[in-house]
């Protein structure tokens, strides 16, 4: 480029500069572009590492691979329906049984010795003058010592801090923890416990978070030399060392029979579960009360609803996910639509820089390797099973489809009821929704490789891992642009000193020749 000055008086350095400093501030745009650029490919990553999250965990394992979701038969109950509820499995032989349940499980549980009320106070003639009041959950621990205590003191010095030992974890509480701290201290601790005040009747308990034979371990201490102290159950009106019927956990008990080809009721089996929940010849039962000699009758019937609507839902979840991989790998790309530049963002309205940008982030993953091989792992699962699916009413569309799924809900519900146990061996255990699982769990993997996605969440906010294939080059990148601005300000502020330079030089020469001029005339 060729600059003409014919006087420096009026000459625009900025414009020069910038003129100057254009040209070479293209490598650094296209640095920034392609940073830019692979910014979006990793984002566009992790939303497909979501969705693929969401069918592995969400779909396949937690809900379409339970046993009952594939459950052809129905429980139905008779006789004492309140005592039990009962929920058959894919897995159900269809035996009638008899269901008696004489121990229902129970927690480890401490319980009160009484409220914590405010001691009475009384005038000159024996009247009370304050009257009875509970704690609150906003009471401290220290304000506990004006209720009645369990074996209250004449006085009570207050202790600085407290300690309680449950199950063999170490809690620490100060005089001024509020119930509510306690509580919150207690719940959220390792010690398997849930702590609890009832602000209406004024009773502070503890029960076990689990159902089991163990009972609350609790010891306590405390730190400061009181003359008179007060223990801290003392406060919460609580001894765990009462007899052990309140602490002690039970197991739950439940006698089942079988009705025999006679008619006859087998000899009842006795169960024991250490909760209240016991599984019987493919039959969850949930035990609610005891029968007190009133039992429960469980027929199963065939009802193929519950498996017809996980196999609809399947198929909906396994089309959308696969349309989505499909959509990306097959988006057009236009090459001529890179990310705007600063520059180019200002000269354009709001509209114009999302019509452009909307060219520019189409075929971020197109052809990607990683999605083509997911899409093929997932259509030949399909494809290996192809032969029982099709018995069942499930077939694949054209091939310009790319592997869709399409249901024969009539042919499904006869298949079903037909051969119970069919869908179940096609899906569950080692079958499709197994082996989709696994293909699922590669690509995430994949996915976290090369974009740092989190192959153990679907989290759109979750950070990317910085060790990844595209982590290094977009720190590679931020180095470059680092480097390279650097040396653009250099070269812009070294364009300037020489500018300024010429035009002190320039108006020297241009005052020495008006000097010599005016010396001749």
């Amino acid at each position: 480029m060729t600059l003409r000055v014919n006087g420096f008086s009026g000459m625009d350095v900025d414009s020069m500069v910038k003129q100057l400093m254009t040209a070479k501030r293209i490598p650094l745009d296209k640095l920034n572009q392609q940073k830019t650029y692979l910014s979006w490919q990793r984002d566009s990553y992790r939303e497909l590492n979501s969705k693929i999250f969401d069918f592995k965990q969400n779909k396949l394992t937690d809900t379409f691979g339970k046993s009952i979701s594939m459950s052809t038969r129905q429980a139905v109950l008779t006789g004492n329906t309140d005592a039990i509820k009962a929920d058959a499995t894919a897995g159900a032989t269809g035996a009638s049984m008899t269901v008696n349940v004489t121990q229902l499980a129970t927690k480890a549980n401490i319980q009160p010795q009484g409220k914590m009320e405010a001691a009475e106070v009384k005038d000159a003639n024996g009247a009370v003058v304050t009257p009875v009041k509970t704690a609150s959950l906003s009471t401290t621990l220290a304000g506990l010592s004006a209720y009645k205590v369990s074996t209250p003191p004449p006085a009570v010095d207050m202790p600085e801090e407290f300690q309680l030992t449950i199950n063999k974890t170490d809690l620490k509480f100060a005089s001024t923890d509020s119930i509510t701290t306690v509580i919150s201290k207690i719940n959220s601790s390792q010690a398997g416990v849930i702590a609890s005040f009832n602000e209406i009747s004024g009773e502070f308990s503890f029960t076990a978070k689990d159902f089991g034979s163990t009972d609350i371990a609790i010891s306590e201490s405390y730190t400061g030399t009181p003359t008179k102290n007060v223990t801290m159950l003392q406060l919460l009106n609580v001894d765990p060392n009462l007899s052990g019927k309140n602490n002690s956990a039970k197991g739950s008990v439940v006698e089942v029979s079988t009705l025999n080809s006679d008619g006859t009721s087998s000899t009842p089996v006795t169960f024991n579960s250490k909760n209240n929940t016991v599984a019987v010849n493919g039959i969850t039962i949930t035990l609610l009360k005891e029968s007190k000699g009133s039992p429960t009758s469980i027929a199963t019937t065939v009802d193929p609803t519950k498996a017809v609507d996980t196999i609809k839902a399947f198929v909906q979840n396994y089309n959308d996910l696969l349309k989505t991989m499909n959509t990306k790998v097959d988006e057009e790309k236009y090459r001529d639509f890179s990310p705007l530049t600063d520059e180019q963002r200002s000269s354009m309205k709001e509209s114009e820089i999302t019509s452009w940008e909307a060219k520019a982030k189409s075929g971020l993953l197109k052809n990607d390797d990683i999605l083509k091989g997911t899409i093929s792992s997932m259509r030949s699962i399909i494809n290996e099973s192809l032969g029982p699916l099709s018995s069942m009413g499930i077939t694949t569309g054209q091939y310009y489809e790319g592997g869709k799924l399409y249901i024969d809900e009539d042919k499904l519900k006869l298949a079903l009821q037909s051969n119970p146990q069919q869908a179940t061996e096609v899906f569950q255990g080692s079958g499709i929704f197994n082996k989709l699982n696994t293909a699922m769990t590669e690509t995430m993997k994949k996915f976290s490789d090369r974009a740092g996605t989190n192959k153990f969440s679907g989290d759109l906010s979750s950070a990317f891992k910085s060790e990844s294939v595209m982590g290094k080059a977009l720190k590679d990148y931020t180095s470059r642009i680092a480097a390279m601005t650097t040396r653009l300000n250099d070269a812009e502020t070294r364009y300037y000193k020489q500018f300024s330079a010429m035009e002190t030089a320039m108006n020297k020469l241009q005052s020495q020749s008006s000097s010599l001029f005016g010396s001749t005339s």
